[in-house]
């Protein structure tokens, strides 16, 4: 790893590590309030995300910044894109189900060549930087080698009120049978780390931001993983379609599963 790329993911770690923090000082004192009935947004959301901020702008005033809570700072000719979920996994954290992180993604020239993933409850950092590998905690990881649906543990993510004939909703219901099993744990940060770590199989969605799967997909793709749309074409960080999976005979499978 050359010294800059080094440097930008010591940064990301730091910065994700930061916000972290941020969220666990306020776990026992934060006041919910509605953004949607069933996305609720917090003052410790907020309060990580301007940590966050702050701490990189210090160190990259020139770079340009997007995140999920209103953060749009795209001005300037810079070639450097940050983009930062603070609170990945916002209803979970909000009811005290400790299952969130955060997550940092950095773009050069609109390709990822950065990502960190903090899970402050677990103490675990994901990160990854481009042709270098995947790490969890300093230690190299890689996906699992299931390689059929039938074996397969998934995760999804569905889109918030879906109701049952939501297209998302309906795949979701179609693999209840085919998967060995699939489930829904709502962060799409912490189930991209699962693929990349073995933890679990695949993880689909159709309904991600680019601050939910930036950081996370290019750890997928370091670890040995394959990160696809949704119909098995090449995966773009401004669109919500999203396959990841251990990079097995299993990804073609689900992409015909998921049709």
């Amino acid at each position: 790893m050359n010294a800059d790329l080094a440097e930008l993911l010591s940064a990301a770690e730091e910065a994700a590590r930061l916000g972290g923090s941020v969220l666990q000082s306020w776990a026992a004192r934060f006041t919910p309030r509605e953004k949607s009935p069933a996305n609720l947004v917090t003052e410790a959301d907020e309060a990580s995300q301007r940590a966050i901020f702050d701490y990189l702008r210090a160190r990259y005033p020139t770079h340009r910044f997007l995140g999920e809570e209103g953060l749009n700072r795209s001005a300037g000719d810079s070639a450097y894109r940050w983009i930062i979920d603070p609170l990945d996994g916002t209803s979970n954290y909000v009811h005290k189900f400790p299952y969130y992180a955060v997550s940092i993604g950095l773009e050069c020239k609109d390709a990822l060549i950065v990502g960190a993933i903090y899970d402050p409850n677990r103490q675990e950092l994901f990160s990854a930087a481009r042709g270098c590998g995947a790490t969890l905690n300093g230690q190299p990881i890689e996906p699992s080698a299931v390689g059929e649906l039938a074996q397969a543990l998934c995760m999804a993510s569905l889109p918030v009120r879906a109701g049952q004939n939501h297209p998302a909703v309906q795949r979701f219901v179609r693999l209840l049978d085919r998967a060995q099993s699939v489930q829904r744990t709502g962060s799409a940060a912490l189930n991209l780390c699962s693929v990349a770590c073995g933890r679990i199989d695949a993880f689909w969605s159709s309904s991600l931001s680019p601050w939910d799967q930036a950081a996370g997909a290019l750890i997928v793709a370091e670890a040995g993983g394959r990160v696809t749309a949704l119909d098995g074409t090449p995966f773009d960080v401004n669109r919500p379609s999203l396959l990841a999976s251990n990079g097995s005979a299993l990804h073609q499978e689900l992409v015909q599963a998921l049709r």
